[in-house]
């Protein structure tokens, strides 16, 4: 296989009339999802050269999911958008993507006018009727090959600047033909989608979906601040599968969803993007002991993933869960501040985590520097050419030579003449009974320990003394009532900072 259209065209061709996405408003079988795209499709190729980027400026849902691939019909790569970033953002993106075009509909269309967007605009309304010219799209797929770009995510990470990590479908197959193998997600899968389309989190939803002719079903965004809603849509749509960030799976934990209802049907829980707290993972096995719990790691660099463990021990509070073995077909290593290799035998010792492997992406789109940076030759090589990406996170191998992650490189930090990496300090909030969930920021050389919990501050103190050195114990303690999320679930850590200066001004 060398393009993802085939996934979609194997499932309309074995489940034609089977639903193969829905929403709160339609759904789509993969029969005329096929054939809406190739509608699509049409315009895209008679418009766009080969491999253009074409920015997608629409809500997660049917619509949004048939321009996808259209998209790539028309032998063009998508980029999903946020619709409610800020105007520079949405200027740096089309800046960095070369283009002065948006797919979007009328419906989003004010949107636009609000971020004083003049270029234009390919409306999603007039497009999906195209007559199909089947010619037209066998020309783009003879010429196709299998590095050829699918999809561009932006990232800002540490440098709050937009990155566009470009993945190709070649990384994409490789990936997720081993990832449905790996978890046995079939054809009778009901994936509930939790992530953004603009967070790689999302690619697991949409790939497993149409590579196996499984059911996907898009949930809306605000039932995520509405437990009782988001149980009954998993209850109602006989959801199987969620593939989420941390933070989400631990709303409803932390707000005790399962108190009013218990979503039986789901077997299998997928995690990643942030340290799973692991009195919310008990919670969960709580209430679901059959089920399935993997802890996933991994960047939008390297195509969603590079490692799994699937969890059948039981872990305390305070422990770490393991990001385990690396997936088929990717190499995961660590490198020390010498760039010489961490072998499993040194227990502890930590390094950078770094992947080869088809897997790694195609770049940073239109940024070499950037690129450069972090996708770069393996300094374990000097015998021919092997990229690898440099996450910048820290790991470590434990005692049963699984690979654990520490921290972001970024969250080391050198205090009172210590290093220190804050996920230390975190476990050691984790192990206080009290503590629902905590995280730790570092300050103008303060340690500031955020915490939502029913327990003081000087009791909190007291305890952390009893397993943390002093001068790894914070300096500043913060009590909140539930930490504040980006838009792909994980704690905004920009909105803590704010919290920090309003306590202070």
């Amino acid at each position: 296989m060398y393009n993802v259209l085939e996934y979609l065209e194997r499932s309309a061709k074995n489940f034609p009339k089977k639903v193969a996405f829905a929403d709160l408003e339609k759904e789509i079988t993969y029969e005329d999802l096929v054939f809406q795209a190739k509608q699509i499709g049409t315009y895209i190729a008679k418009n766009f050269e080969k491999n253009t980027p074409i920015p997608v400026f629409m809500e997660k849902g049917v619509d949004a999911i048939t321009l996808f691939f259209g998209i790539v019909y028309g032998g063009c790569f998508y980029a999903m958008m946020d619709l409610k970033q800020p105007k520079t953002r949405f200027e740096h993106i089309l800046k960095v993507l070369d283009v002065n075009v948006v797919a979007t509909s009328s419906k989003y269309e004010q949107g636009l006018e609000k971020l004083e967007f003049s270029g234009e605009t390919i409306r999603f309304d007039e497009i999906k009727n195209t007559e199909i010219d089947e010619e037209s799209l066998q020309e783009i797929r003879d010429i196709h090959i299998d590095v050829d770009p699918l999809y561009g995510i932006f990232t800002s990470g540490s440098t709050g600047v937009p990155k566009g990590v470009v993945v190709n479908h070649r990384s994409l197959i490789d990936f997720i033909d081993v990832f449905t193998e790996t978890f046995e997600i079939g054809e009778n899968e009901v994936i509930g989608n939790q992530a953004p389309w603009d967070f790689d989190v999302s690619v697991k939803d949409i790939y497993s979906t149409i590579s196996k002719g499984a059911r996907m079903e898009i949930i809306p965004k605000q039932f995520f601040s509405m437990p009782v809603k988001l149980l009954d849509f998993l209850v109602e749509r006989k959801v199987s599968t969620i593939i989420w960030a941390v933070s989400a799976v631990t709303i409803i934990s932390t707000l005790k969803g399962f108190d009013y209802k218990v979503p039986m049907d789901i077997k299998k829980v997928m995690f990643s993007g942030e340290v799973m707290p692991i009195k919310h993972l008990n919670i969960w096995k709580d209430y679901l002991p059959d089920a399935t719990y993997v802890n996933l790691y991994g960047p939008t660099e390297i195509t969603c993933n590079c490692t799994y463990h699937i969890i059948k021990e039981d872990y305390e509070p305070g422990t770490v869960i393991p990001i385990g073995k690396p997936f088929r077909n990717e190499r995961v290593f660590l490198l020390d501040d010498e760039n010489a290799l961490v072998s499993k035998e040194e227990e502890g010792k930590m390094g950078e985590i770094c992947i080869s492997g088809t897997a790694v992406a195609l770049g940073y789109y239109n940024s070499w520097d950037q690129t450069n940076k972090a996708f770069c030759q393996n300094p374990l090589n000097d015998k021919y050419i092997e990229y690898i990406y440099r996450t910048g996170d820290l790991g470590y191998y434990n005692a049963s030579g699984l690979l654990c992650f520490s921290s972001r490189k970024d969250f080391q930090i050198k205090h009172m003449g210590h290093r220190i990496e804050l996920g230390e300090i975190e476990n050691s909030l984790d192990k206080v009974n009290e503590i629902v969930r905590a995280t730790c920021l570092f300050e103008d050389n303060k340690i500031i320990a955020f915490y939502e919990g029913n327990i003081d501050k000087k009791q909190l103190h007291r305890k952390l003394k009893e397993t943390l050195p002093v001068f790894m114990l914070p300096n500043v303690y913060m009590q909140i009532e539930g930490f504040p999320l980006n838009k792909n679930g994980k704690i905004d850590r920009g909105k803590l900072k704010e919290m920090l200066v309003a306590k202070n001004d």
